[in-house]
Protein backbone atom coordinates (compact mmCIF):
# COMPACT_ATOMS: atom_id res chain seq x y z
CA UNK A 1 0.00 0.00 0.00
CA UNK A 2 1.34 3.44 -0.95
CA UNK A 3 2.12 5.82 1.89
CA UNK A 4 -0.43 8.64 2.13
CA UNK A 5 0.91 12.02 1.08
CA UNK A 6 0.14 15.03 3.28
CA UNK A 7 -0.10 18.60 2.01
CA UNK A 8 1.53 21.01 4.45
CA UNK A 9 0.41 24.59 3.84
CA UNK A 10 2.26 27.53 5.34
CA UNK A 11 0.41 30.82 5.98
CA UNK A 12 3.33 33.14 6.67
CA UNK A 13 1.70 36.55 7.07
CA UNK A 14 -2.09 36.87 7.21
CA UNK A 15 -4.02 40.11 7.30
CA UNK A 16 -4.23 40.76 11.04
CA UNK A 17 -1.03 40.28 13.03
CA UNK A 18 1.84 42.77 12.95
CA UNK A 19 5.59 42.92 13.44
CA UNK A 20 4.87 44.57 16.79
CA UNK A 21 3.42 41.23 17.87
CA UNK A 22 6.24 39.18 16.35
CA UNK A 23 9.48 40.36 14.72
CA UNK A 24 9.49 37.06 12.78
CA UNK A 25 6.42 38.04 10.73
CA UNK A 26 7.30 38.67 7.06
CA UNK A 27 5.32 41.55 5.58
CA UNK A 28 7.19 42.83 2.52
CA UNK A 29 7.49 40.99 -0.82
CA UNK A 30 11.18 40.05 -0.47
CA UNK A 31 10.64 38.91 3.14
CA UNK A 32 7.57 36.85 2.27
CA UNK A 33 9.29 35.21 -0.70
CA UNK A 34 12.42 34.35 1.28
CA UNK A 35 10.43 32.99 4.23
CA UNK A 36 8.26 30.96 1.83
CA UNK A 37 11.38 29.49 0.21
CA UNK A 38 12.74 28.42 3.60
CA UNK A 39 9.39 26.80 4.41
CA UNK A 40 9.36 25.08 1.01
CA UNK A 41 12.78 23.61 1.78
CA UNK A 42 11.42 22.46 5.15
CA UNK A 43 8.53 20.60 3.46
CA UNK A 44 5.68 23.04 2.76
CA UNK A 45 4.00 22.45 -0.60
CA UNK A 46 1.41 25.29 -0.54
CA UNK A 47 1.76 28.92 0.57
CA UNK A 48 -1.27 30.97 1.61
CA UNK A 49 -0.27 34.52 0.69
CA UNK A 50 -1.54 37.78 2.14
CA UNK A 51 -0.17 41.06 0.81
CA UNK A 52 0.87 44.06 2.91
CA UNK A 53 1.57 47.68 2.05
CA UNK A 54 5.03 49.17 2.67
CA UNK A 55 3.73 50.37 6.06
CA UNK A 56 2.80 46.79 6.99
CA UNK A 57 -0.98 47.20 6.78
CA UNK A 58 -3.24 44.95 4.74
CA UNK A 59 -3.92 45.22 1.02
CA UNK A 60 -5.09 43.19 -1.95
CA UNK A 61 -3.24 45.47 -4.38
CA UNK A 62 -2.61 43.19 -7.38
CA UNK A 63 0.75 44.83 -8.10
CA UNK A 64 2.00 43.90 -4.62
CA UNK A 65 0.52 40.41 -4.90
CA UNK A 66 2.15 39.97 -8.30
CA UNK A 67 5.51 41.08 -6.91
CA UNK A 68 5.24 38.52 -4.10
CA UNK A 69 4.08 35.75 -6.44
CA UNK A 70 6.83 36.37 -8.98
CA UNK A 71 9.51 36.42 -6.30
CA UNK A 72 8.23 33.12 -4.89
CA UNK A 73 7.98 31.49 -8.30
CA UNK A 74 11.54 32.53 -9.14
CA UNK A 75 12.70 30.51 -6.14
CA UNK A 76 10.55 27.36 -6.20
CA UNK A 77 7.45 25.58 -7.50
CA UNK A 78 5.38 25.79 -4.30
CA UNK A 79 1.61 26.13 -4.92
CA UNK A 80 0.59 29.80 -4.56
CA UNK A 81 -2.77 30.60 -2.95
CA UNK A 82 -3.73 34.30 -2.73
CA UNK A 83 -6.28 35.63 -0.25
CA UNK A 84 -9.51 37.37 -1.24
CA UNK A 85 -10.17 38.17 2.41
CA UNK A 86 -7.50 40.84 2.73
CA UNK A 87 -7.25 42.00 6.32
CA UNK A 88 -8.57 44.22 9.08
CA UNK A 89 -6.76 47.47 8.31
CA UNK A 90 -4.98 49.35 5.54
CA UNK A 91 -6.63 49.41 2.13
CA UNK A 92 -9.21 46.84 3.12
CA UNK A 93 -11.60 48.60 5.48
CA UNK A 94 -13.93 51.58 5.58
CA UNK A 95 -16.20 52.96 8.30
CA UNK A 96 -19.91 52.94 7.54
CA UNK A 97 -22.57 55.39 8.70
CA UNK A 98 -24.05 52.87 11.14
CA UNK A 99 -20.86 52.54 13.22
CA UNK A 100 -19.74 49.26 11.70
CA UNK A 101 -16.61 48.87 9.63
CA UNK A 102 -16.52 46.82 6.44
CA UNK A 103 -13.87 44.84 4.59
CA UNK A 104 -14.57 46.19 1.13
CA UNK A 105 -15.73 43.80 -1.56
CA UNK A 106 -14.14 45.80 -4.37
CA UNK A 107 -10.75 45.51 -2.65
CA UNK A 108 -11.09 41.82 -1.79
CA UNK A 109 -11.63 40.68 -5.37
CA UNK A 110 -8.34 42.27 -6.47
CA UNK A 111 -6.59 39.28 -4.90
CA UNK A 112 -7.53 37.26 -7.99
CA UNK A 113 -5.64 39.52 -10.40
CA UNK A 114 -2.04 38.44 -9.77
CA UNK A 115 -1.73 35.04 -11.43
CA UNK A 116 -2.16 32.73 -8.42
CA UNK A 117 -3.10 29.08 -8.93
CA UNK A 118 -5.53 29.16 -6.03
CA UNK A 119 -7.49 31.82 -4.12
CA UNK A 120 -9.46 31.67 -0.91
CA UNK A 121 -13.23 31.67 -1.25
CA UNK A 122 -14.85 32.58 2.07
CA UNK A 123 -18.41 31.42 1.51
CA UNK A 124 -20.00 33.21 4.44
CA UNK A 125 -20.75 36.56 6.03
CA UNK A 126 -19.05 37.19 9.37
CA UNK A 127 -18.54 40.01 11.85
CA UNK A 128 -14.95 40.23 13.03
CA UNK A 129 -14.17 42.03 16.30
CA UNK A 130 -10.68 43.57 16.52
CA UNK A 131 -9.23 46.58 18.26
CA UNK A 132 -12.62 47.85 19.39
CA UNK A 133 -14.01 47.69 15.86
CA UNK A 134 -16.81 45.43 14.64
CA UNK A 135 -15.83 44.67 11.05
CA UNK A 136 -18.35 43.14 8.65
CA UNK A 137 -17.14 40.73 5.98
CA UNK A 138 -20.26 40.43 3.82
CA UNK A 139 -20.21 37.54 1.38
CA UNK A 140 -23.83 36.93 0.41
CA UNK A 141 -24.87 33.87 -1.63
CA UNK A 142 -24.74 36.03 -4.75
CA UNK A 143 -21.24 37.26 -3.92
CA UNK A 144 -20.12 33.72 -3.19
CA UNK A 145 -21.37 32.70 -6.63
CA UNK A 146 -19.64 35.72 -8.17
CA UNK A 147 -16.32 34.78 -6.54
CA UNK A 148 -16.64 31.23 -7.86
CA UNK A 149 -17.46 32.50 -11.36
CA UNK A 150 -14.52 34.92 -11.38
CA UNK A 151 -12.13 32.20 -10.26
CA UNK A 152 -13.43 29.81 -12.91
CA UNK A 153 -12.96 32.47 -15.62
CA UNK A 154 -9.35 32.98 -14.51
CA UNK A 155 -8.48 29.31 -14.15
CA UNK A 156 -8.09 29.65 -10.38
CA UNK A 157 -8.86 26.77 -8.03
CA UNK A 158 -10.96 27.93 -5.07
CA UNK A 159 -9.98 27.08 -1.54
CA UNK A 160 -13.40 26.94 0.12
CA UNK A 161 -12.78 28.39 3.58
CA UNK A 162 -15.41 27.42 6.16
CA UNK A 163 -15.91 28.49 9.78
CA UNK A 164 -19.01 26.47 10.64
CA UNK A 165 -20.90 23.42 9.43
CA UNK A 166 -23.59 25.83 8.22
CA UNK A 167 -21.05 27.24 5.74
CA UNK A 168 -20.58 23.77 4.30
CA UNK A 169 -24.24 22.79 4.14
CA UNK A 170 -25.79 26.08 2.99
CA UNK A 171 -23.06 27.76 0.98
CA UNK A 172 -20.32 25.45 -0.28
CA UNK A 173 -22.52 22.43 -0.98
CA UNK A 174 -25.09 24.57 -2.83
CA UNK A 175 -22.58 25.87 -5.35
CA UNK A 176 -20.77 22.56 -5.74
CA UNK A 177 -24.09 20.79 -6.35
CA UNK A 178 -25.02 23.40 -8.98
CA UNK A 179 -22.01 22.30 -11.03
CA UNK A 180 -19.71 24.29 -13.26
CA UNK A 181 -18.01 26.32 -10.55
CA UNK A 182 -15.31 23.99 -9.26
CA UNK A 183 -14.25 20.64 -10.62
CA UNK A 184 -13.63 17.85 -8.14
CA UNK A 185 -11.69 17.31 -6.02
CA UNK A 186 -12.93 20.30 -4.04
CA UNK A 187 -10.42 21.77 -1.58
CA UNK A 188 -12.07 22.68 1.73
CA UNK A 189 -10.18 24.54 4.47
CA UNK A 190 -11.80 24.09 7.89
CA UNK A 191 -10.91 27.02 10.17
CA UNK A 192 -11.29 26.41 13.89
CA UNK A 193 -10.39 28.38 17.01
CA UNK A 194 -11.39 31.78 15.55
CA UNK A 195 -14.50 31.95 17.73
CA UNK A 196 -13.12 34.75 19.91
CA UNK A 197 -12.78 37.10 16.95
CA UNK A 198 -15.28 35.93 14.33
CA UNK A 199 -18.99 35.70 14.93
CA UNK A 200 -20.23 32.27 13.87
CA UNK A 201 -16.82 30.58 14.07
CA UNK A 202 -16.28 27.41 16.10
CA UNK A 203 -13.64 26.42 18.67
CA UNK A 204 -11.54 23.32 18.18
CA UNK A 205 -12.52 20.17 20.01
CA UNK A 206 -12.13 16.63 18.68
CA UNK A 207 -15.91 16.25 18.47
CA UNK A 208 -16.37 19.53 16.59
CA UNK A 209 -13.73 18.68 13.99
CA UNK A 210 -15.21 15.20 13.56
CA UNK A 211 -18.63 16.82 13.04
CA UNK A 212 -17.23 19.07 10.30
CA UNK A 213 -15.60 16.16 8.51
CA UNK A 214 -18.79 14.10 8.61
CA UNK A 215 -20.61 16.87 6.69
CA UNK A 216 -18.04 17.54 3.99
CA UNK A 217 -19.18 17.18 0.37
CA UNK A 218 -18.24 14.14 -1.68
CA UNK A 219 -15.07 14.20 -3.74
CA UNK A 220 -13.29 16.74 -1.58
CA UNK A 221 -9.85 17.15 -0.04
CA UNK A 222 -9.92 18.84 3.35
CA UNK A 223 -7.37 20.90 5.20
CA UNK A 224 -7.49 22.20 8.77
CA UNK A 225 -6.33 25.59 10.02
CA UNK A 226 -6.60 26.51 13.68
CA UNK A 227 -5.88 29.65 15.64
CA UNK A 228 -3.40 30.07 18.48
CA UNK A 229 -2.87 27.10 20.80
CA UNK A 230 -5.46 25.09 18.85
CA UNK A 231 -3.14 24.90 15.85
CA UNK A 232 -1.03 21.95 16.98
CA UNK A 233 -3.77 19.58 18.21
CA UNK A 234 -6.24 20.45 15.44
CA UNK A 235 -3.79 19.98 12.59
CA UNK A 236 -2.50 16.72 14.08
CA UNK A 237 -6.07 15.50 14.46
CA UNK A 238 -6.73 16.43 10.83
CA UNK A 239 -4.06 13.98 9.67
CA UNK A 240 -5.70 11.17 11.63
CA UNK A 241 -9.06 11.94 10.00
CA UNK A 242 -7.64 11.77 6.48
CA UNK A 243 -6.97 15.46 5.95
CA UNK A 244 -4.12 17.89 5.50
CA UNK A 245 -2.66 20.66 7.66
CA UNK A 246 -1.91 24.39 7.63
CA UNK A 247 0.53 26.10 9.97
CA UNK A 248 2.13 29.54 10.08
CA UNK A 249 2.22 32.90 11.81
CA UNK A 250 -1.05 34.01 10.22
CA UNK A 251 -2.79 31.65 12.61
CA UNK A 252 -0.42 31.17 15.52
CA UNK A 253 2.55 33.25 16.74
CA UNK A 254 3.91 30.80 19.32
CA UNK A 255 5.89 27.59 19.18
CA UNK A 256 5.19 26.90 22.85
CA UNK A 257 3.97 28.93 25.82
CA UNK A 258 5.85 32.22 25.82
CA UNK A 259 8.16 31.25 22.91
CA UNK A 260 7.57 33.10 19.66
CA UNK A 261 7.75 30.88 16.59
CA UNK A 262 9.11 31.29 13.11
CA UNK A 263 7.22 29.96 10.11
CA UNK A 264 10.03 27.50 9.44
CA UNK A 265 9.83 26.11 12.98
CA UNK A 266 6.10 25.51 12.61
CA UNK A 267 6.54 23.78 9.25
CA UNK A 268 9.42 21.64 10.52
CA UNK A 269 7.36 20.48 13.49
CA UNK A 270 4.38 19.57 11.31
CA UNK A 271 6.66 17.65 8.93
CA UNK A 272 8.06 15.70 11.91
CA UNK A 273 4.52 14.86 13.05
CA UNK A 274 3.52 13.76 9.55
CA UNK A 275 6.45 11.36 9.40
CA UNK A 276 6.05 10.11 12.97
CA UNK A 277 2.48 9.13 12.10
CA UNK A 278 3.75 7.06 9.18
CA UNK A 279 2.78 9.45 6.37
CA UNK A 280 4.93 11.33 3.88
CA UNK A 281 4.97 15.01 2.98
CA UNK A 282 3.66 15.85 -0.48
CA UNK A 283 5.88 17.74 -2.88
CA UNK A 284 4.27 20.69 -4.70
CA UNK A 285 3.75 18.53 -7.81
CA UNK A 286 2.10 15.83 -5.68
CA UNK A 287 -0.03 18.47 -3.94
CA UNK A 288 -1.20 19.73 -7.33
CA UNK A 289 -2.19 16.21 -8.31
CA UNK A 290 -4.07 15.69 -5.02
CA UNK A 291 -5.96 18.99 -5.42
CA UNK A 292 -6.61 18.68 -9.16
CA UNK A 293 -4.39 21.57 -10.23
CA UNK A 294 -2.55 21.78 -13.51
CA UNK A 295 1.12 20.73 -13.19
CA UNK A 296 3.99 23.20 -13.40
CA UNK A 297 7.11 22.39 -15.39
CA UNK A 298 9.43 23.35 -12.51
CA UNK A 299 10.78 20.36 -10.60
CA UNK A 300 11.39 20.25 -6.88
Amino acid sequence: MATRKIIVTVAPTGGMVSKAQSPHLPTQPAEIAEDTYRCYNAGASVVAVHARRPDGEATCNPAIYRDINERIRAKCDIVINNSTGGGINGDMIREMDNGFWEIMWEERIKGMEAGAEMCTLDAQTVCASFGGKEILVPTSPNRTRQLAEMMRERGIKPEWEVFSVENILQDVNTLIAAGGYDDAPHFINIVLGADRGFQGAMPYTPKILQFFVEHLPKNCVFNVSAIGPAQLPATTHALLLGGHARVGLEDNLYFSAGQLATNVQLVERMVRIVRELGFEVATPSEAREIMGLRPLHAAR
